[in-house]
C-alpha cells in the first residue's frame, strides 16, 4: 500500500470558486478577499482577520505594527520551522530562544528569558499543539505587558480552554502553505487580533504603507511592503475554511486511531491526547524514538510517506550558529525532541485501512 506523508485538497467546489474569482473580480484586494478576511476572524473568534501573502509576513508585520524595533529581544521556540525567527530577523530582532515541554513540544513557561531589552513572547502552537497561554501570557504581563504574539501557523481551529488558537494573545498569526491542514492553493497567511489600531496599520504595511485619505488619494507616509493575498488564494481559502471543522475532526479521529495502535510499541513516544483544555489539530502526527532514522527508512521501504518537522531547531541553523553563536547543547529538550521527531501520514482523507497498514508496518519495525 502506498500512504502519502500529506494529500491537500483541492476539489470541485475550490477550482470554480478560484475560475469565478478570475473571471469576475479585482485580481488584487477583491471581493474573497474581504469575505475570507470576515470568515477566518469570526472562526477565530476576533474581530479583525488581515490576510497577507504567508505566515512569515504575518509575524513580521505584526511585529512591525506593534512597534518591535532593530535591537529588541524577542522570545520564542527554536522547536519551529526557521521562518518563526526569520521575520524578525530580518529588521534586527534578536532571538532568545527558550526550551520545550518535552511531552507538549511548546514553549515552557517556567524556562522564558525575559530582561529589560524583551519586548515580545512568541509561542509556537506546533504540530497544531496549542502551547500554555495562560501562564505565557501571566508571565508577559508581570514583565511589563509584553507583546504576546501566536504563531498558529500550523493550529487552524486548534482550541484552549474554550477559545481558538488566534485569540488567545494580542495577535495570532496563521500559514496556508499547502500541507497545512487548511491552504489556499499556494502561499498565504492571515493576521487575528482584537486590536483595531493594529489591524488598520497590518493593512496599510501589506499594502505599500498606502494611506487612503477621503477625497480619494493615496499618501506613502509609512514604509511598507507587498505583501498582499491574491483574490483567487482568497477564493480557495474561503472554501477551505467552510471544511476546516470538519478536517479537524477527521485528523483527531485519525490522531486517537494512531494512538490506540502504537501505544506501548517499542520505544515509541505519541504526541498529547486531547484533554478537557486543549484540543490539537495535529498537523502532523509526531512520534518520538531514538531509531527514527531507521523507522523512516523501514517505512519508506514499505511505501508509508514520512517527514521530519525539522531536521534542525532554528538554533542550530548555520545562519544562527554564525550571527549569535548559539551552539549545540543550549536547548537539551528542543535538541532531543528534534533528534527523534518522526511525523506518520496525517491527512484529512486517510482511511481507516491506511492508518492500520502504517501502525502494522510500525510494529513490524519494532516486532
Amino acid at each position: 500500500m502506498k500512504v502519502p506523508v500529506a494529500r491537500p485538497v483541492m476539489n470541485e467546489e475550490m477550482i470554480q470558486a478560484a475560475a469565478n474569482a478570475l473571471r469576475n473580480e479585482k485580481l488584487l484586494l477583491g471581493d474573497s478577499v474581504k469575505k475570507f478576511e470576515e470568515a477566518f476572524a469570526k472562526m477565530c473568534g476576533v474581530d479583525h482577520a488581515i490576510s497577507v501573502n504567508s505566515g512569515t509576513s504575518a509575524i513580521q508585520l505584526s511585529l512591525l505594527a506593534a512597534g518591535i524595533k532593530t535591537g529588541d529581544k524577542i522570545v520564542t521556540s527554536s522547536a519551529s520551522f526557521v521562518a518563526t525567527a526569520n521575520a524578525f530577523v530580518y529588521f534586527g530582532g534578536v532571538p532568545v530562544f527558550a526550551d520545550i515541554l518535552e511531552d507538549e513540544y511548546t514553549l515552557d513557561p517556567a524556562k522564558l528569558r525575559l530582561d529589560a531589552k524583551t519586548k515580545a513572547i512568541i509561542p509556537v502552537h506546533l504540530y497544531g499543539q496549542p502551547s500554555r497561554m495562560d501562564e505565557i501570557n501571566e508571565a508577559a504581563k508581570k514583565a511589563g505587558d509584553l507583546l504576546v504574539l501566536e504563531d498558529a501557523c500550523q493550529a487552524h481551529g486548534a482550541v484552549y480552554k474554550g477559545r481558538k488558537a488566534g485569540s488567545l494573545g494580542h495577535v495570532g498569526c496563521f500559514s496556508f502553505y499547502s500541507t497545512k491542514n487548511m491552504t489556499v492553493g499556494g502561499d498565504g497567511g492571515m493576521v487575528t487580533t482584537n486590536d483595531e489600531k493594529m489591524a488598520r496599520l497590518i493593512e496599510r504595511l501589506r499594502h505599500c504603507g498606502r494611506n487612503p485619505l477621503p477625497e480619494g488619494r493615496e499618501d506613502h507616509d509609512i514604509l511598507g511592503f507587498t505583501a498582499r493575498l491574491n483574490t483567487v488564494n482568497a477564493a480557495i481559502g474561503l472554501e477551505q475554511l467552510k471544511l476546516l471543522e470538519k478536517w479537524n475532526e477527521r485528523h483527531r479521529a485519525a490522531a486517537k486511531k494512531y494512538a490506540d495502535m502504537l501505544e506501548g510499541i517499542g520505544d515509541l513516544r505519541l504526541p498529547p491526547k486531547p484533554s478537557g483544555d486543549v484540543s490539537p489539530v495535529y498537523y502532523v502526527y509526531a512520534v518520538m524514538t531514538r531509531r527514527r532514522d531507521e523507522l523512516k527508512k523501514f517505512l519508506e521501504s514499505k511505501g508509508v510517506g514520512t517527514g521530519v518537522h525539522y531536521w534542525k531547531p532554528i538554533h542550530l541553523q548555520p545562519l544562527y550558529m554564525r550571527m549569535f553563536e548559539y551552539n549545540k547543547g543550549m536547548l537539551p529538550i528542543t535538541e532531543r525532541v528534534f533528534d527523534e521527531e518522526l511525523s506518520l501520514p496525517m491527512f484529512s482523507e486517510i482511511t481507516d485501512e491506511q492508518i492500520k497498514y502504517v501502525c502494522d508496518c510500525i510494529k513490524e519495525f519494532f516486532g
